[in-house]
């Protein structure tokens, strides 16, 4: 933007959020600039196989409205009570609970649909202002700091017509605001090619990084050894030398103590892990909470360093490596705690990788397909077959694996750091476009 020179002449906005704005600029009152109006509520009652589509949140996403996840209503009723709800093809709609910033227009497909409740049609009044200047003004700084000062000391987390009401549109003439929305359209999707593009080299990454996991827990590093059929349809062909068998040959595999909230007494308390403190790779240890483990039942209830910790329930397999922090910890019955049966044999870090592939594969994805909520049950878990090279290989393995990751993942960070700062400078653009920090009169 530093190409870009500033007006020649600024003024007083009288607005301490917005500072100065070009002298020939206005700043005027949101209803004044543009007609709004939230989407009725209808019930359910009132929704039919076919008809007039009912637009929901889910439809508002990207840059165009859509059909997805819509109702449908009878065009009969709609005549005689929704009529003036139905969109144009000018119109703008926002949400009123979902993220802030984010504006859609209404595609060919969506024109005489109606707005759900939720949902707040825009339509920039003729003379006033212009409609890619409504889509620029709502998804800038100016329209999010305003929501933002209504939701100071409040506890609302969405807002409506009535905040609409009370906000300003910074207003310059109208051949101005075509201009800059074009500048707007041209720089932000620019950004936003860039952007998927990273996102796309992001993906690639994170499928090479999981391409390297699962060729070393299943094929070895060593591209030269004989192999043999696994007899797992996971697994394929597997290095001659590894043993393949059950897990509970190799591991022991507890489920932890179920929480009886009626029966804590509050003596022997300790904190415990749940499920959700479990991801990938990490383990949660902040503001834990306590369950009765009474001191008979430490060995059988609490974790060591180098438990394999996994999700019995919601995603299962997930599972990451207990390091040892903050002394004793017990683990709640959603998660099994894995210890390998003779650390001579086995290493629990090259098992994280063997587990991570066959969730990767789908392998829990049939343990219970009739449950509401997905479970991988202790009995079931044992009877799995795994692939299990001698220890020494095992290690070999991990350092490879977490060698080659570190690198993918310094790309990957580094990827992700240039994704943001794209994002800052698209903002920093769009609000720059819109308050007139920058004349772009001529850039077009």
């Amino acid at each position: 933007m530093s190409h870009y020179r500033p007006y020649p002449v600024y003024k007083d906005s009288g607005v301490e959020w917005l500072g100065r704005v070009p002298e020939h600029w206005a700043l005027k009152p949101f209803k004044v600039c543009i007609d709004f109006q939230e989407g009725p509520g209808i019930m359910a009652t009132d929704f039919r196989e076919e008809g007039i589509p009912l637009l929901r949140v889910s439809g508002v996403q990207g840059r165009w409205a859509s059909l997805d996840g819509c109702n449908f209503l009878d065009p009969i009723k709609v005549a005689k009570q929704w009529d003036h709800f139905r969109l144009k093809s000018d119109d703008l709609l926002i949400s009123a609970s979902a993220s802030m910033g984010t504006v859609c227009e209404v595609a060919e497909d969506t024109v005489g649909a109606i707005a759900y409740t939720g949902l707040i049609r825009l339509r920039g009044r003729t003379g006033v202002i212009v409609k890619p200047y409504v889509r620029a003004q709502v998804i800038s700084s100016v329209f999010t700091i305003q929501i933002e000062l209504f939701k100071a000391g409040s506890t609302i987390q969405h807002f409506g017509p009535t905040h609409l009401s009370q906000m300003l549109v910074v207003c310059p003439p109208t051949e101005e605001q075509q201009a800059i929305a074009v500048y707007i359209d041209r720089e932000t999707a620019r950004i936003d090619g860039l952007v998927e593009k990273k996102n796309r080299f992001i993906e690639l990454l994170r499928e090479k990084r999981q391409a390297l996991i699962t060729h070393a827990v299943t094929k070895g590093l060593d591209p030269n050894v004989k192999m043999k059929d696994s007899g797992v349809e996971w697994l394929g062909e597997v290095p001659e030398h590894w043993g393949i068998c059950k897990l509970s040959f190799r591991y022991s595999v507890e489920l932890g103590k179920m929480l009886d909230e009626k029966k804590l007494t509050k003596t022997s308390l300790v904190p415990y892990l749940r499920n959700q403190d479990v991801q990938w790779e990490s383990i949660n240890i902040q503001d834990l909470p306590e369950m009765d483990i009474h001191p008979g039942e430490l060995e059988r209830y609490t974790v060591r360093k180098g438990d394999l910790m996994v999700c019995e329930g919601g995603d299962v397999g997930r599972a990451a490596i207990w390091m040892g922090e903050n002394g004793t910890i017990g683990y709640q019955k959603a998660l099994h705690r894995l210890r390998p049966r003779s650390p001579v044999t086995d290493t629990a870090e090259f098992f994280f990788f063997s587990l991570l592939t066959a969730k990767k594969r789908g392998v829990f994805e049939e343990s219970d397909s009739k449950a509401t909520i997905a479970h991988l049950p202790a009995e079931k878990f044992r009877q799995y077959r795994f692939a299990f090279p001698p220890k020494p290989e095992q290690i070999e393995i991990t350092d490879h694996v977490r060698i080659e990751s570190k690198r993918l993942d310094a790309l990957l960070s580094k990827t992700e750091l240039s994704i943001a700062l794209l994002k800052e400078r698209r903002s920093a653009l769009i609000t720059a476009a819109v308050t007139g920090q920058i004349d772009l009169r001529e850039a077009v």
